[in-house]
Formats: structure tokens, sequence, C-alpha cells
């Protein structure tokens, strides 16, 4: 090969790898489009048994079901349902003592015939545990013997041999991604709960609440609406936020006057004017469990520093842009 044929056959090579991977995701794509018209009642019994559990759902499954098994357990325990995985050969030398009678099993098997789930089968079966089946074939071993079956779609593997778990895989992984967010969503898992199992991290970071950075109490700068202007300029100076908050007589929080409403009404009467004459009304609000995220987002994109904290009305705290900062959330 001359030095002028290796860049050709280099730019071959590389052009024979783009077309694999892209029939290989056109081939996974028709496939998860065919699983989403696929489900139906199955799925939604399943869900509804899952959520009706007081135990943990215990995932198996043996090879590369095993592995998207693992992954999905994993994702089940950290969106708020208890969740972990049970290799069927383990379970066979002892590990079935981890499966209650509380619990319920999600058995994943494309072929609905591994052997090694046979033992798992058999003691659901004895003791009345609830045994969903993920499988391609229902008239199987496992699709005949389990409460509800989920029958993936008939679609062909990736692999040019129709062999290798490829296309199966991505659609058990697919569904089961879908069952935990359906459950998640029945439970209403809020962002504040997802934070406590994912405490390290950015996304732990990232979902830090309002309510944990803010200031409440003494430390909010308010006063009502009656007062003058001198006594609202000396609470702005007490505290640190550039801005003090204005109530009414039923504690509601109706204005705000920041260091930009001092410049635009300076005169000479500014001190003994009132301070509902100098406020902007009608400020810009958060919810106390709201994502700290959200507010710093409010404050860039409405120039502001301070956000004031709200229930119904009533002012609950206030949160400075340097709060998040501090927080490590951007």
């Amino acid at each position: 090969m001359t030095a002028a044929q290796k860049p050709c056959r280099e730019s071959r090579v590389k052009h024979a790898d783009l077309m694999v991977g892209r029939r290989v995701l056109e081939v996974e794509g028709r496939a998860l489009l065919k699983l989403e018209e696929a489900i139906g009642e199955s799925f939604t019994t399943a869900v509804e048994r899952l959520s009706g559990i007081t135990g943990r759902v215990v995932f198996t499954g043996m090879g590369k079901s095993g592995h998207i098994g693992r992954k999905l357990a994993a994702t089940m325990a950290s969106t708020g349902t208890p969740s972990f995985f049970v290799h069927p050969a383990e379970a066979s030398h002892g590990d079935l003592g981890m499966i209650t009678r509380q619990d319920a099993v999600l058995a994943l098997s494309n072929s609905g015939e591994t052997a090694e789930l046979s033992d798992i089968i058999q003691y659901t079966r004895r003791f009345n545990i609830p045994l969903i089946a993920v499988v391609g074939q229902e008239d199987s071993s496992l699709g005949d013997n389990a409460d509800i079956a989920i029958v993936l779609p008939d679609c062909p593997e990736a692999c040019p041999m129709g062999l290798t778990p490829t296309t199966s895989t991505t659609m058990t992984l697919a569904l089961g991604d879908a069952m935990a967010v359906a459950l998640l969503e029945r439970a209403s898992f809020t962002s504040s709960k997802f934070q406590e199992l994912h405490p390290g991290g950015n996304i732990g970071q990232r979902l830090v609440t309002v309510n944990e950075v803010m200031h409440t109490g003494d430390s909010m700068p308010l006063v009502r609406d009656k007062v003058s202007m001198a006594e609202a300029i000396l609470a702005m100076t007490g505290k640190a936020f550039g801005c003090v908050g204005v109530t009414d007589n039923g504690n509601q929080l109706v204005g705000i006057v920041t260091d930009g409403d001092l410049r635009r009404h300076m005169a000479n009467d500014l001190l003994v004017r009132e301070v509902s004459d100098v406020m902007t009304p009608s400020p810009k609000v958060i919810r106390a469990n709201a994502l700290a995220a959200e507010a710093l987002w409010i404050m860039n994109e409405s120039a502001i520093t301070s956000l004031f904290v709200t229930e119904q009305g009533e002012p609950q705290g206030i949160i400075h842009m340097h709060d998040c900062l501090r927080a490590e959330v951007a």
C-alpha cells in the first residue's frame, strides 16, 4: 500500500464505522418506537402492583439482562422506590433469603427460559410474592409463571448475526426507566426528596432548595408600608441585602425598595416621604421549596441580587445571589 493509498483506506474504514453506528441506532430507535406502541395494560398493572407493595422491588436477571437489572434497581432506588438486585445464581445458594413476602420480584429475560431463574420463580410461587416478568416471549417458562408479563415487541437485534443482546436490552432498559418514572410521579417524588438521596456531587449541589440557604426571622429587612423613607433606609443599611421589603397590615409583601429605587427618587424630600410612594410594587418572589438554581435564574433574568421568599403572600425569608454562589449553585 502506497502512502497515497493509506489515507483513502482510513477514510473508507471511518465511513464504514459511521454507517454501522447509524444503522445500529436506527434499528434500536425503531424498536423503541414499537415498544412505545406496544405497552398497555400489563405495564399499568405492573406499575400499580409495584406502587402498592410495602417492601422493595427486587430485580433479577442473568447475563446482559442482569446488568440492565442492576442499573434499573439503582434508578428506582434513587427515585424513591426501594430496590436492589439479586443475582439468580447466588439466589440458589442462600440469597433467596434477601427476598421477603412484602417485596415484589421483577425478572428480566428476553428468552423467558433462563435456567438460573427457576429457583427464584419457584420461591415467589411458594410464598405468594408478586412476580413481574419482562420477556421477549410470553409463551415461556417465565412468562407463563409470572403474575404479570410485559412482553417486548419482536424486533431484530442490532448485530449482523442477530444474536448479541442489543435491541432487546435497550428496550428492557427503556421500559424499566418508564416504570421508574411512572412510580416516581405516582408517589409525587419531588426534587427535594431527590436531593436527599443525592447529597453528593454536582446533582446534590444543583438541587439545593431555597429554604436551605435563605435568611429568616430578624435577618429579613422589612418595614410597614406607612413608615417614612428615613426608617426604610435605616432598615436597608442595617441588613446586607441592598433592599427592604414592604408589608401591609395583613403582613402581605406588597413592595420592595432597592438601591435603584433610591436613585430614581432622589430629592430633598426623600427621607420624609412614605415608603409606599417610593417602593416597587408586586416584587419578584419565590417559594421556599423551590430550587436555589431557580432563584438564581430569576435574579439573573431580572438583574436583581436578592429575592424574597413568600408563602401565601407572607414573607418567610430572603435569599441573596451570594447565598446561591456559596452553595455552589450555578
